[in-house]
């Protein structure tokens, strides 16, 4: 059985969506506040195979949620909303967001959704260059060996990764990587950067993988 955290303040929607998934062998926490839902997706960070996310939400926007899950989790997002214009589409994908069902709908539909991405979820290994990627264990291997990364770390490594060739400013990094503090951005990114350059055996005056570009901040060439 699969565990789906459906984000829901309409309670009726909340019961016919738990009920419905039930009978295709999936489970549903459902939360109608978003804190709440947060804090069990980040101590459970195992147990849900995909979330099924409204935008209109108490306490905090459906988009803010998305960024929020996208932060501390890999686990597939289906944003589930009346809010049906292509704008809110465009940004909901940009945030991470992997699917997009607008209200209303057949529950039958969001089966079908929630089935598709299961399977495309059997292999979430991504190899780039010398380097794989488990975005759910956040844990980063090169030439099969795993690195020791810190949380940031790691966030840093795979923003360079999923941008090879691109030359990456260090306030584009630090917006990337929210645990890093504004007031020390630059020189902390540098400190982070240093231990990542350490750790994959990268030398700074003769770089295979971590390029520093003068004026601009850095990009990743392995």
């Amino acid at each position: 059985m699969h565990n789906v955290l459906l984000i829901e303040d309409d309670i009726d929607m909340q019961t016919l969506i738990s009920d419905y998934l039930k009978n295709y062998n999936l489970h549903v926490d459902a939360f109608a506040k978003p804190l709440e839902a947060l804090s069990s997706l980040e101590k459970n960070r195992d147990r849900y195979a995909v979330v099924v996310l409204d935008l209109m939400l108490p306490q905090i926007d459906g988009f803010d949620v998305c960024r929020k899950i996208r932060q501390i989790s890999s686990v597939p997002i289906i944003i589930s909303s009346a809010r049906n214009d292509i704008g809110d589409k465009i940004l909901g994908f940009d945030l991470g967001a992997d699917d997009y069902l607008a209200k209303p709908y057949e529950p039958r539909e969001l089966v079908l959704r929630i089935q598709a991405i299961l399977k495309r979820g059997t292999n979430k290994n991504k190899i780039i260059g010398d380097f794989e990627i488990n975005e759910d264990k956040l844990e980063i291997k090169i030439d099969g060996l795993a690195l020791e990364l810190t949380k940031i770390e790691y966030d840093i490594l795979n923003l360079f990764l999923q941008n090879r060739g691109k030359a990456l400013s260090r306030e584009i990094i630090s917006n990337a990587v929210s645990a890093i503090e504004y007031n020390s951005k630059e020189r902390t990114i540098d400190m982070h950067i240093s231990n990542i350059r350490q750790k994959i055996g990268d030398d700074p005056k003769d770089p295979q993988y971590i390029k520093s570009v003068w004026g601009i901040g850095y990009k990743f060439i392995g």
